[in-house]
């Protein structure tokens, strides 16, 4: 989506999604779901960046789980101290599926009632965001930002979401030293990254480490092609081939493709599976800076009475899109970066 056409939207839903937020006496900060590099870096950002409008900032420790056991605490600018380069969330997050009930969504607006809460930003990726449109939609619910974080990347309304770059950095260097073994004994290997419905991860390694190919999940895969591609490859004098797999790419993962490829080439293979270090570790520069602008950007709105909208980045500006518009569906991948992978694999 672009930035004119996400502005349109937001401000089409603006009449009917805006509220009195001048009153607000204390806002709430949460992250919920999957952790993701950043988070730290947004929770700082809401943090100071409300206390900045005179109002009083509570943490919700495990997410929704927490919101509901009223699991709060105060924070100020030195609670905040000393995170923006932590992986995961000093908040931490939970699954938490009695939020999913009406009486529990209740139970948690009178927790914020009775601590004065008016406003509530989430940290977190889809299911966050559907949290907080349920909590909207009561009576009496809180105004509530949504700040996109999630390694997948496949939030609408936002062109990057906060993990992402961590994400991919971290399975590039991974794919880096597997390349250096894999020329060295002349392996083939297949690396497994995260990706069980979305093929960022998966589709930005192979580019970025110039792998053979990529299984996406929004692809098919042709095996008897991938063989005859790694044959041509082997057969020019190349040194070690890598494939990369999203973990929802093939029926079976990495392990099974590995196992059909192997089998009809009649070659020697590896698996690795990255597996949960691409969720955590030190945020690089880029999810630093963006969660910092994403979580001033949540609070401003939330200021200027916006509510049930995420602030994302779209052609290098802060934009808001409703709940409904950014979890409708999945972002898609680049096509343009799907034929690049072909044509320079």
């Amino acid at each position: 989506m672009s930035a004119t056409k996400a502005k349109r939207t937001s401000a089409r839903a603006a009449p009917v999604r805006r509220r009195q937020a001048r009153g607000l006496e204390a806002i709430g900060v949460l992250t919920s779901g999957g952790d993701a590099p950043g988070m730290n870096a947004a929770i700082r950002a809401v943090v100071r960046s409300a206390l900045g409008h005179g109002v009083a900032v509570f943490g919700v420790q495990r997410g929704y789980e927490g919101l509901m056991e009223a699991d709060l605490i105060a924070l100020n600018r030195r609670s905040v101290g000393n995170i923006i380069q932590r992986g995961g969330s000093v908040l931490g997050s939970s699954r938490a599926p009695k939020f999913r009930t009406k009486a529990g969504r209740q139970k948690a607006r009178r927790v914020l009632e009775a601590h004065g809460i008016g406003g509530l930003v989430v940290i977190g990726g889809g299911g966050t965001m559907r949290g907080a449109r349920a909590l909207v939609a009561l009576d009496g619910g809180p105004v509530c930002v949504a700040v996109p974080a999630t390694i997948d990347n496949d939030i609408c309304g936002t062109d990057r979401s906060i993990g992402f770059d961590t994400a991919i950095n971290t399975a590039l260097n991974a794919l880096d030293n597997i390349r250096d073994t894999a020329h060295t004994v002349e392996l083939l290997h297949f690396v497994e990254v995260m990706g069980r419905d979305c093929g960022w991860i998966a589709l930005m390694t192979g580019v970025g480490g110039g792998a053979e190919a990529a299984i996406l999940p929004e692809t098919p895969t042709d095996v008897d092609a991938l063989c005859h591609r790694i044959d041509e490859r082997l057969s020019a004098g190349k040194r070690g081939v890598i494939v990369v797999v999203a973990e929802g790419g093939f029926d079976g993962g990495a392990t099974q493709l590995a196992k059909e490829v192997g089998a009809q080439l009649k070659l020697e293979y590896r698996v690795n599976i990255l597996g949960h270090i691409q969720r955590g570790g030190q945020p690089s520069a880029s999810d630093r800076v963006l969660a910092s602008q994403l979580g001033v950007a949540a609070v401003d709105a939330l200021f200027s009475g916006r509510t049930g909208v995420m602030v994302g980045e779209v052609d290098r500006r802060v934009v808001t899109t409703p709940f409904d518009e950014a979890i409708r569906r999945r972002r898609g991948l680049d096509r343009d970066l799907i034929r690049l992978m072909s044509l320079l694999a």
